[in-house]
């Protein structure tokens, strides 16, 4: 049996690199020579055990692109050397959810790089992934494997995007400037959004926002977020706000950032329980609604990345071989300052 190289969780806080046998592939399968693999702020949080979705021994890795080795029987419109990228759920296409075209909610869902106790499904951090066909994408010339890893990110972004009621003109605020909020920046300005609003208490961060299309920016540990986004709208507040962080303070300042009869989408996912502003929803009539990885967002993600709308390089903060993985990965967990994006080529 062939082998490959692999960088691997063999245990909490450990990532080695280990020779593992080619992943072999069905009927309706691709086999993937990786090119580029993002690490994902998941696969951080994952590293120490903390989110119970990442139980070893496990190969990581789900923002990813890469060259077709190999195609299954059934699949006849892929060849090797075709460009692809691929989407992180796997979903199974038969249950109530895939059958309603919610894909997202799959009750048989599985994820790429993911092993929650259900299942285990080794992801991209590797020299080669078998992949379903109906989770692949082909490639436009104009975009790079290293610009490609971040499609499943921008997919995030433009599916929160998607929920969320935007109509041309509207102020928006997006709380959290980190990846999914400056994606986020970008799409619902696309979307129709005129006034875009970023908080975060990082100031490298909403130098980042303004440079990517955000027209304001809000340091909440200088200001009184809220406050300032009503000083911007007339007193009333912003139509719609995304919250791309997942905790308490930053879900509180989305949802007193928005207008009465607003609507604020939750990204955000790094707690399991918060506490909500239940009075302030109940009687602002306030609309909350999560958002949860990307449903048939990929067209549209590559499409907007190809013609530029949505930028994702000034996100890289590096490129390095697989070897180098635990370095980085390491130095990502320690949160180092000014570390956004490392982008990882097997």
């Amino acid at each position: 049996m062939a082998c490959m190289q692999a960088m691997l969780l063999t245990q909490y806080m450990h990532l080695e690199m280990v020779e593992m046998p080619e992943p072999g592939i069905g009927a309706d399968d691709v086999l993937v020579r990786v090119r580029a693999c993002g690490i994902c702020g998941s696969d951080v949080h994952g590293l120490d055990g903390s989110t119970g979705r990442r139980i070893p021994p496990l190969v990581m890795g789900h923002e990813a692109a890469g060259e077709v080795v190999r195609c299954g029987a059934n699949v006849t419109d892929l060849k090797p050397g075709d460009r692809v990228t691929f989407d992180s759920t796997v979903y199974c296409g038969r249950c109530f959810f895939c059958a309603r075209g919610e894909v997202n909610l799959c009750d048989n869902r599985e994820v790429l790089g993911v092993s929650p106790g259900p299942y285990r499904r080794h992801g991209a951090f590797a020299e080669y992934v078998s992949v379903p066909r109906r989770i692949m994408y082909r490639l436009p010339d104009n975009l790079s494997y290293e610009q490609a890893a971040l499609i499943e990110a921008v997919s995030v972004a433009v599916h929160a995007v998607n929920l969320t009621p935007v109509v041309l003109g509207d102020t928006a605020v997006v709380v959290g400037s980190g990846m999914i909020g400056l994606l986020a920046i970008q799409a619902v300005k696309h979307a129709g959004a005129t006034r875009v609003v970023a908080v975060d208490p990082d100031e490298g961060r909403l130098k980042v926002a303004l440079e990517l299309g955000a027209t304001d920016a809000v340091n909440p540990k200088t200001t009184d977020a809220a406050e300032a986004i009503r000083g911007l709208t007339g007193g009333f507040g912003a139509a719609v706000a995304i919250e791309c962080v997942g905790a308490t303070e930053p879900v509180a300042t989305a949802i007193a950032a928005v207008r009465k009869g607003g609507a604020v989408t939750l990204v955000g996912n790094i707690q399991p329980e918060i506490a909500l502003p239940l009075q302030s929803v109940v009687t602002r009539q306030i609309r909350v609604q999560g958002s949860c990885a990307s449903n048939g967002e990929y067209p549209a993600s590559i499409e907007l990345m190809a013609k530029g709308a949505i930028r994702v390089e000034a996100m890289i903060s590096a490129v390095a071989p697989l070897a180098e993985g635990p370095g980085w990965f390491e130095r990502l967990y320690r949160r180092e300052a000014g570390l956004m994006k490392v982008v990882l080529r097997p």
